[in-house]
């Protein structure tokens, strides 16, 4: 789980939704959350983190932890059964990796990642969110596939085609 956008973790109405939300969740599968120091702020603010005076432990089956680096944070992704996330980068990784991804947001800058991915916009609404949580957990959540021309390519494609228009803009000049 990632929550670090301003919308939802500087929005106290928005981020006791999704908390409570995920207190219900985790009643059936546990939630790790490296938690954002925006969010932490946030939820030690609204008496919502660790309840122990300590910014991060065990709270409701929701671990809260130090931020993560991007390979441990990719490894943790790539085993979760499912990720909640509110950010555009982690729709693409999940999409990538096949884990589903239910976004707290109501629209997406990565919309290939809703049509052709794994990824299911779920909004600051909670009953969507434990909906979307139920449906993966019962085996019914969305599969997705990998967009066309995701296939880490992309800088030979690149290449191609300077070396196409250099060559094109030069077979004139002699």
């Amino acid at each position: 789980m990632t929550l670090h956008r301003p919308s939802s973790a500087d929005n106290s109405l928005a981020l006791r939704v999704v908390w409570k939300a995920l207190g219900e969740i985790a009643e059936e599968i546990p939630i790790v959350f490296p938690v954002h120091p925006r969010t932490q702020k946030r939820l030690r603010g609204l008496g919502l983190d660790s309840g122990t005076g300590q910014p991060f432990g065990q709270r409701n089956g929701i671990r809260l932890l130090s931020p993560l680096g991007y390979l441990r944070f990719l490894h943790l992704e790539s085993v979760a059964t499912f990720v909640i996330t509110g950010s555009g980068g982690i729709q693409e990784e999940t999409t990538v990796l096949g884990v589903p991804c239910l976004t707290v947001r109501e629209n997406t800058e990565r919309p290939v990642t809703v049509t052709e991915g794994t990824n299911t916009l779920v909004g600051l609404n909670s009953e969507r969110l434990k909906e979307g949580a139920h449906q993966i957990l019962s085996g019914k959540g969305k599969r997705g596939r990998v967009p066309a021309l995701w296939d880490g390519e992309a800088a030979k494609r690149i290449v191609g085609i300077l070396k196409e228009r250099l060559q094109s803009s030069s077979v004139g000049r002699t």
